[in-house]
């Protein structure tokens, strides 16, 4: 049986805060960056999507039914794709129109939420659902969670959601000895089946291949194919993010050449084929379940979630912007939901991190603060108005159904007729 090669790429951009300083709470609730946002979305569509995307369809073309990739696209990366760049939506509707592309559910808003809220989760999930089969007219079978993010927990919730298939990290900790180039099942879950990130040979593409120093460089689709074929087990799973390609990684580095010539290099090899996630859950069987108390990711060294929950800066963002579940649910505003939602987005957090070394310098590449306690402050600026607006909802609909009530308690009586006489 061939070896099993499963290529996945994550899409996805923030939907980034402006400048909100303590004097615009309770005046302006206008809370986004637009020109910021529309401006980047503009240049990784020029330096990544359109040119990947370019790409990866003449692969496609080239080698049908032989190349396959996936791909998990954001909520907020589909917003702006739509707002600034809808020819990016008609690049990757052609990569879908092949029928070898596959498009994975996750978080609409690449939130935290499967660490938060059951309800908040199953709807973001729902809602992304609903966003890829409108956009490209297919339904997502398998699940990518925010960053990878997995444990015994949430395999169960995304099981319950009607998802055979995940996809999380190969996370050294969890793993010991065993190698994350098969497919496992989720321990309390075992129908769950789980595709695990070979991090050593994504990372050697999505961190080091531009870098001089590394004792491997240059890369080259023939070193890396040999890579490949030294790798034990019956598939490798390179999962990364698409930015890599362009933004993070540069086009003078060649990176582009790399990617557009390893699918035919490794199918030209004979011992391998290329499947999707969902198809690689039916060709493998589990070789074991896989026990994850605690959410893992592919962040960071620890490979855990302290790269958005790690200090208590970012706890405490988190836990003021969940308690409000519980009040929009009752108040049920629109916008207030739309906000609600960018407010969960991942990066936000990301921001606030304090970590240094080498995970600081990969943070601070990120960040568009100078420093994460600005992150913090401007996002919690930001949440104190949100706070305004949803207290002043609920008030009003308070008044609204006190008035209700009070006119139902003295609602004049019904007046009976007189009966009539005899004669």
């Amino acid at each position: 049986m061939k070896k099993s090669i499963c290529l996945y790429f994550q899409v996805h951009q923030p939907t980034r805060l402006r400048l909100y300083r303590f004097f615009d709470i309770g005046k302006d609730s206008h809370y986004y960056d637009d020109f910021q946002n529309r401006t980047i979305m503009r240049r990784v569509s020029q330096k990544c999507y359109l040119p990947m995307n370019a790409i990866l369809l003449d692969l496609l073309q080239k080698n049908a039914g032989k190349f396959k990739v996936a791909f998990s696209i954001s909520g907020s990366a589909l917003e702006q794709f739509e707002r600034y760049c809808p020819e990016v939506i008609d690049s990757f509707r052609a990569l879908a129109a092949t029928g070898n592309v596959e498009f994975l559910a996750e978080t609409y808003y690449h939130s935290l939420a499967s660490l938060a809220s059951y309800s908040e989760f199953e709807h973001q999930v729902t809602k992304h659902k609903a966003a890829i089969e409108r956009l490209f007219g297919v339904t997502p079978t398998a699940f990518r969670n925010t960053e990878l993010i997995y444990s015994n927990g949430i395999g169960e919730m995304v099981y319950d959601l009607g998802f055979k298939t995940m996809l999380t990290e190969g996370a050294r900790h969890i793993m010991g000895w065993q190698s994350p180039n098969y497919l496992y099942s989720d321990d309390t879950q075992p129908k769950l089946k789980l595709l695990l990130r070979n991090y050593g040979l994504s990372d050697d593409i999505a961190f080091r291949f531009s870098n001089r120093g590394w004792a491997d460089w240059p890369l080259t689709a023939e070193k890396f194919l040999g890579w490949l074929k030294d790798a034990d087990g019956e598939i490798v799973n390179l999962f990364m993010d698409y930015e890599t390609f362009g933004e993070h990684q540069k086009a003078d580095s060649g990176i582009m050449d790399f990617m557009r010539y390893l699918p035919e290099a490794v199918l030209g090899d004979g011992g391998f084929e290329f499947v999707t996630p969902t198809q690689a859950a039916k060709k493998h069987k589990p070789i074991a379940g896989l026990d994850v108390p605690d959410p893992i990711s592919w962040a960071d060294e620890e490979r855990d979630v302290t790269a958005w929950l790690g200090n208590e800066l970012q706890q405490e963002a988190f836990q003021k912007v969940y308690a409000m579940t519980e009040k929009l649910s009752i108040v049920g505003d629109p916008e207030l939901w739309e906000d609600f939602g960018h407010l969960q987005e991942s990066d936000h957090f990301y921001y606030m991190c304090t970590k240094f070394f080498s995970d600081g310098e990969v943070h601070k590449y990120f960040n568009p603060y100078d420093t994460p306690y600005e992150a913090f402050i401007n996002y919690m600026n930001v949440i104190s108005d949100f706070q305004i607006r949803l207290d002043e909802k609920k008030a009003a609909l308070d008044v609204k159904q006190a008035a209700l009530k009070e006119v139902a308690t003295h609602k004049a009586p019904v007046k009976k007729k007189a009966p009539v006489k005899k004669k």
